[in-house]
């Protein structure tokens, strides 16, 4: 990996063993599958942020009126 930071991360005995299982299975280091599992959640964190932008200047409406409008038309 170029320009790799190193950093401590703690997992309970259970997770790490499962790591080590599956990074033998598939051929792969710990380190690889940690990196892509944080990748694939910085990539949905920034999915959702654009998603939180494109809707931006949509009415809000409370989850209190919401149900209350649910009620009033006998869908709940």
């Amino acid at each position: 990996m170029e320009n790799s930071k190193r950093a401590t991360v703690y997992f309970t005995a259970e997770v790490h063993k499962a790591l080590r299982l599956r990074a033998a299975a598939s051929d792969r280091s710990i380190s690889d599958m940690v990196n892509d599992a944080v990748r694939a959640a910085l990539a949905e964190d920034a999915t959702d942020l654009e998603a939180f932008t494109e809707r931006r200047g949509e009415k809000s409406v409370s989850f209190e009126s919401f149900v209350s409008g649910l009620k009033r038309r006998g869908r709940i």
